[in-house]
């Protein structure tokens, strides 16, 4: 992915410089879905300077900047999606392989 690319990908959200769940996903060339569930099975390891779950208002918000989302059916997750902080992303990419490896 390109820096000026990934650059977009990045958001503040909270005085915090996040990334997306889905953005973080597409970047490690993973299933969003399973990446969030190995961040929900883990999540006592996500404190709050490390992962933002987003409101519903910080969700519209955000939507009508990303030109990409669009509403209707089948358009966008129903589920809000969680915004990783860089400590926070390295840890979600960490846990999503180990929810991988054969020993789990």
């Amino acid at each position: 992915m390109e820096l000026e690319l990934l650059q977009q990908k990045i958001y503040e959200i909270r005085g915090q410089r996040v990334m997306l769940d889905f953005d973080l996903a597409t970047l490690y060339e993973v299933d969003n879905k399973r990446l969030k569930e190995a961040v929900r099975r883990n999540i006592d390891r996500f404190p709050y300077d490390f992962m933002i779950e987003l409101t519903r208002d910080e969700y519209n918000s955000l939507r009508s900047q990303i030109a990409t989302l669009e509403n209707g059916r089948g358009k966008f997750s129903k589920f809000l999606p969680f915004a990783f902080t860089e400590q926070g992303s390295s840890n979600a990419i960490k846990r999503f392989k180990q929810s991988k490896s054969p020993t789990n």
